[in-house]
């Protein structure tokens, strides 16, 4: 068993869950089949992530992309999304988790929408942990969308154009107010981020694994954080000055 140091847990690890299909594909299985195994991963990862103290959990569940499969495919990942979230709300009481919701919601199936807001709604003063769901998102189009926001408070004059920072971009993005990932998991092997966090991964620690999705339990992701803790986070310094730090702290 891993053991893990609890002063050194990251604060908000973010998942790109990939090779449901693969998986499926593997066991002459529908794609679908594949999904519904990924179902019981997504159910293990929230509840180590909770066990163990991670107070932020991003899940990538639905890409912009991901709207061009098959329709039959999309029809049954959604119906898969909203008998999760209903079937979840229990537990996330239980365990006080808050879900959030990040990406063009707009798109989802009137069904699917109901349930989520329904299920923000009730989870919404929980404090122990913050469960963001990112599903018909584009990292590509939050970017655009934050400049589009801060453009119009230029034309407001309410946000002075000189003094835009990176700090004011991140302000205005989806996951304002939520620290960015330390960590980011992807499982199946690909090299790729997907068109996702672009802005806020910038100094995440990667983690790619050639686990598929469905395959990928506690013990996997204990490994992923035995990993991080492994990791000497620099961001821009030198070996030696992060040891100076550490050791004044």
């Amino acid at each position: 068993m891993v053991e893990l140091d609890p002063a050194r847990l990251p604060q908000h690890v973010a998942v790109i869950m990939d090779g449901n299909g693969r998986w499926a594909e593997r066991r002459g299985l529908s794609r679908l089949q594949g999904h519904r195994a990924g179902k019981q991963s997504v159910r293990a990862i929230v509840e180590a992530t909770r066990r163990v103290g991670i107070p932020y959990l991003t899940l990538y569940a639905f890409s912009t992309e991901n709207w061009g499969r098959p329709p039959r495919e999309v029809d049954g990942l959604m119906s898969l999304l909203r008998r999760y979230l209903a079937s979840e709300l229990d537990k996330m009481m239980k365990n006080e988790i808050r879900l959030l919701a990040i990406g063009n919601v707009r798109r989802l199936p009137p069904a699917v929408r109901e349930v989520l807001r329904a299920t923000i709604e009730a989870t919404r003063h929980n404090t122990k942990m913050t469960v963001i769901l990112v599903v018909s998102y584009s990292g590509r189009e939050e970017i655009a969308h934050a400049m589009r926001r801060i453009a119009r408070g230029v034309q407001r004059g309410e946000i002075n154009p000189t003094a835009i920072t990176p700090d004011t971009i991140a302000e205005h993005l989806s996951t304002a107010g939520i620290p960015d990932p330390d960590l980011l998991i992807r499982t199946s092997g690909e090299m790729r981020v997907s068109n996702f966090y672009l802005w806020q991964i910038a100094y995440s620690e990667l983690y790619v694994t050639e686990t598929l999705w469905p395959d990928f339990r506690e013990r996997e992701y204990l490994e992923a954080l035995d990993y991080y803790q492994r990791r000497q986070r620099r961001f821009g310094r030198t070996a030696a000055q992060v040891e100076r730090l550490r050791a004044a702290n």
